[in-house]
């Protein structure tokens, strides 16, 4: 299967949705899904490490870093401590960096852009939070669903067999 979101929009067009924001995918998987973890922070990665270190089995880490293009929210370190705990992906409303190793892992990651820098380490943010990300509630314990024609959002696991 190369398109999920679209076979989603037809059979639960009622129970989806959508998140209007152009996103890159830098990761080496292309359509990864689970339940959304949450973390608000600006230019301050050091809570990615605290998450991306424990159990991601079935999870999506969505980190919404305020749109920023001053420093990277995910680099490859971070990137593969992601992928040896079971993440799924992650989601980055800001910048990666390491882009040409995060293409060959086993971890979906969209992102913004790009910055080769590295952010600063206050240990500043808020995990688990609500956040409102281009006009759209996302909440911890949604799923979400990302292929290349971007991102849904369910507030119940959907069934992919049906599909």
């Amino acid at each position: 299967m190369n398109d999920l979101l679209p076979d989603l929009c037809d059979h639960y067009e009622q129970d989806v949705r959508w998140l209007p924001l152009v996103l890159n995918d830098y990761g080496g998987k292309k359509i990864f899904y689970g339940e959304v973890v949450t973390l608000r922070c600006f230019e301050d990665n050091s809570l990615v490490r605290d998450i991306v270190s424990q159990d991601g089995t079935g999870k999506v880490l969505f980190i919404d870093g305020h749109a920023s293009y001053n420093g990277a929210l995910l680099g490859d370190q971070l990137a593969l401590l992601a992928v040896k705990n079971g993440w799924q992906g992650v989601v980055i409303n800001g910048t990666a960096r390491d882009v040409g190793t995060l293409a060959t892992l086993d971890l979906g990651v969209k992102a913004l852009g790009t910055c080769p820098y590295k952010t600063v380490k206050r240990q500043t943010g808020d995990m688990n939070v609500t956040m409102t990300v281009a006009h759209t509630m996302i909440y911890p314990g949604d799923y979400l669903y990302a292929d290349l024609n971007g991102i849904l959002l369910s507030k119940q696991p959907l069934d992919l067999s049906v599909l």
